[in-house]
């Protein structure tokens, strides 16, 4: 057994030398790169510019001073406005998210933190901060949905109250959802009755528990304060009055007021006038307003209304001081005319005999109208009248066919007969058609394969196989197994999308007399003409925008200049105020005055990008009545939801429904609205509905559907509804087809001959003859086709939007989800 070995001995190596490092100056360049070990270095310091690397040392820290100072004064500008004596208020909006959450007991807290000792009443009042010679104007909030909205629009800081007993519930989910999505500044969490946690050790778990909650909405949130710690809320208090508000972009491009006081005018006529601060840009006269849900009006004067102070000598502030006129509108000013006038569109006597004209041609065609022609609409005489191609022997002159008789005596089993359009369709198909990434209903595009179409001779036909009229009892009995899989409408928009079913007593060719066909959805022309007759009695006086950039900067670029600079406190008197409002007006829920820019109360198509998330109940039916809060305006709309993007003809595939995960684009017609804006979807829950499709009612008569960004409105763009007609392959022959259960009679066949048809697997084909009285036809294709395969026609019609109008009223009554709350604890108690 040796004994223990003896630590720390060791024999030095003899092979390895381990050399002097050089200095990192003296470093090689591949002694740096090695040590780098891939990283790269931060680009500060490096000079890409040739200014850059012409600029000394000292020019180059004048210029780092430069962009200092260039920040600073960016800085003080953004906070001037809150600075001086007759400094703009800070906006705080204070929303409690939970039924017992109070937010005028949260604002006595913060208050008493700093010993600030004010009345808290039930709207918006002003509180002075001496400690950091600021202003604080305080809107206490119910849990109104309607109110919390218009507070978080003007607001430029949010503070959430959370209670620490009880959990947020489905309206205080809805709230929050809604203020995000249009748009926040600044926002702060606190949390109530933290102290009535008992024991004390389980306080760090609720307020763990609450903060991971508001991550899930706002990552940003790094801390929760607690009311009832009276450090936490001097903390708040301070972050109140000193940070920057970060501000709304939409909102900033505009000028805008919370409204302090609202005078009623004595009578219909007489003018209100609307008391506050003007924020954002310049308020103009001359521009519209829109003031909260009462609707647009126009601005008759603007005066002066600084707050009562006392001098030096203690005499107070005259009279005429405070009501000095400090705009009013000139020649420029808006109209509320949402409408070109007629008289601008031209002459009616002109467009009604073009309606007419064009009624008449519609009315005379023979065919349906594919790409920007009619086929098979020439005269049935001359039709008739032109002969008929003879099978001739090779090298047969034109004068010796006129010496082969019409009879049946010539064989055609020959090899030295031929079919003359047979040569003429090879050399017209001698060409390819170029394929793209697309569906095969969607046109050329989405065709599998590359060959040349050839189309079939009457020839081609087994003599074997002749056609036999089928029973008509027999043939609706294999219809209706053929569609008996097909019933639930939105399963089946989401599986066969845009597919009809037609009735067999129902011609086709009045059914869909507004359709038309496309060869290809994305590139075919739309002829605009036939469409006349079935636009919209407004659709020509609507605003059109040829260039929507120029235009949108334009606008923004006239609310620059001019107008009550911001940070003054002013009178607003608009006249034209409906009697309604008054009688629902309630000082508890904040009033807003927002500026429109130029043009923004004139209708147009107005096309919104609508996103509907992957959680969401069930899908969203087109044409059903949503209610949309976009910018400052609310409406109830039913929308057109269409495919995005941008194509060659401006043609959309119109969609029957929005399913979950899918983003559209949802049109009607309303006001336009420059810039990208935020933009909610409501949709009202109407209890006991059939077309209700989710198995448990929500709780809330009113569920935040989708949201979405507003995109340039254009009443150019073509939302095309498409219908399919889906056939079954009966017989099949090679590249020769019977074809049923597509139409249902011989004259549809003749109407829709001259659309391509094409397969679910890319094949493509054209119609060579009916058969029979059913509506079986004969067709062509470019290739062999599988007998399981379905076959198909799309035809498309031009949807107009609908119109939009004001909302009346509010989002979600209080008083219903009082009831409905209290409707749920009779029911638990029962149970």
């Amino acid at each position: 057994m040796p004994g223990a070995v003896s630590g720390g001995h060791s024999h030095r190596p003899t092979t390895k030398v381990s050399h002097k490092p050089f200095k990192s100056r003296h470093a090689t360049k591949g002694q740096l790169r090695d040590a780098a070990k891939g990283r790269i270095a931060s680009e500060k310091g490096q000079r890409k510019t040739p200014h850059q690397q012409v600029m000394s040392k000292l020019d180059r820290r004048n210029q780092a001073k430069q962009r200092q100072l260039e920040k600073a004064r960016e800085h003080q500008k953004e906070t001037s406005i809150f600075s001086g004596r007759d400094g703009a208020p800070r906006n705080v909006a204070v929303i409690p998210l939970c039924a017992d959450a109070d937010a005028a007991a949260a604002i006595r807290h913060l208050n008493a933190s700093l010993d600030i000792e004010a009345d808290v009443s039930d709207r918006c009042f002003r509180v002075p901060v001496d400690r950091f010679k600021q202003k604080l104007q305080y809107v206490p909030l119910r849990r109104d949905l309607t109110a919390c909205l218009d507070a978080a629009r003007v607001a430029d800081f949010i503070v959430l109250v959370l209670s620490a007993e009880v959990e947020v519930d489905e309206l205080g989910e809805l709230i929050l959802r809604s203020i995000e999505s249009q748009g926040m500044s600044n926002l702060f969490t606190v949390v109530q009755g933290l102290n009535k946690i008992e024991p004390a050790k389980q306080r760090l778990a609720v307020v763990a528990s609450l903060k991971s909650y508001i991550i899930h909405f706002h990552p940003e949130q790094e801390k929760i304060y607690s009311l009832d710690s009276r450090q936490e809320c001097s903390n708040l208090m301070r972050s109140l009055c000193s940070t920057t508000p970060k501000g709304i972009r939409w909102r900033d491009e505009r000028s805008w007021m919370l409204v302090e006081d609202v005078e009623w005018g004595a009578s219909a006529l007489s003018p209100t006038v609307l008391t506050g601060v003007v924020r954002g840009k310049g308020l103009n006269a001359d521009r519209l307003v829109q003031v909260g849900d009462w609707g647009t009006f126009q601005i008759d004067k603007i005066t002066a209304a600084p707050l009562a102070t006392k001098r030096r000598g203690g005499d107070a502030m005259d009279e005429s001081e405070a009501e000095q006129t400090l705009a009013e509108p000139t020649d420029d000013r808006d109209g509320l005319e949402d409408l070109a006038p007629e008289v601008a569109m031209g002459d009616g006597d002109d467009d009604d005999e073009d309606m007419d004209a064009a009624t008449t041609v519609t009315t005379s065609k023979k065919g349906v109208l594919l790409d920007d022609h009619h086929y098979f609409s020439e005269d049935e005489d001359e039709v008739q009248a032109r002969p008929m191609p003879k099978r001739l022997p090779k090298g047969t002159s034109k004068y010796q066919a006129a010496w082969f008789l019409d009879d049946d005596t010539v064989s055609d089993s020959g090899s030295d007969l031929e079919d003359a359009e047979m040569q003429d369709a090879a050399a017209a198909a001698a060409g390819g058609d170029d394929d793209d990434e697309a569906r095969p209903e969607d046109g050329v595009e989405g065709l599998a394969g590359d060959a040349a179409m050839t189309e079939g001779a009457p020839s081609e036909y087994p003599q074997s196989v002749a056609f036999e009229e089928p029973d008509e009892e027999e043939d609706a009995r294999a219809l209706e197994a053929y569609r008996k899989l097909k019933r639930s409408e939105a399963d089946d928009d989401l599986e066969f999308p845009d597919e009809i079913e037609l009735h067999p007593n129902v011609l086709a060719r009045e059914r869909l007399a507004k359709y038309r066909g496309l060869k290809s959805l994305r590139t075919s022309p739309w002829l605009e003409d036939e469409d006349r007759a079935h636009e919209p009695e407004e659709w020509r006086r609507l605003l059109r925008i040829p260039d929507y950039q120029a235009s949108r900067i334009r606008a923004a670029r006239e609310a620059l200049v001019g107008g009550v600079a911001p940070g003054t406190r002013v009178r607003v008197w608009i006249k034209g105020v409906p009697a309604e409002a008054q009688k629902a007006y309630d000082p508890s829920r904040p009033v807003t005055l927002f500026s429109l820019l130029r043009h923004e109360h004139k209708k147009t198509a107005v096309n919104i990008l609508i996103n509907l998330p992957s959680d969401a109940a069930g899908p969203v039916k087109a044409k059903q009545e949503l209610v949309v809060q976009y910018g400052p305006r609310r409406f109830v709309i039913h929308p057109l939801f269409s495919q995005g993007g941008t194509t060659p003809n401006d043609v959309h595939k119109y969609c029957r429904y929005l399913h979950p995960g899918q983003s559209a684009v949802a049109t009607f017609i309303g006001p336009v609205t420059w810039g990208s804006v935020p933009a909610l979807f409501f949709l009202r829950n109407v209890p006991g509905a059939e077309d209700d499709r989710q198995q448990d009612e929500p709780a809330l008569p009113l569920t935040l559907v989708a949201t979405g960004t507003t995109l340039p409105p254009s009443t150019s763009r073509v939302v095309a509804k498409r219908a399919i007609l889906t056939g079954h392959p009966y017989h099949i022959h090679k590249k020769v087809v019977t074809v049923r259960y597509m139409f249902f009679n011989r004259e549809d066949v003749e109407w829709f001959k001259a659309l391509p048809l094409w397969t679910k697997r890319g094949r493509s084909g054209f119609i060579k003859e009916p058969l029979g009285t059913h509506g079986y036809f004969k067709a062509t294709f470019d290739g062999r086709i599988n007998p399981q395969d379905a076959i198909g026609v799309s035809l498309y019609k031009r949807v107009w939007p609908r119109n939009a109008r004001p909302l009346q009223g509010l989002l979600l009554d209080p008083a219903l989800v009082e009831t409905g709350d209290a409707d749920d604890d009779d029911a638990m108690d029962e149970n």
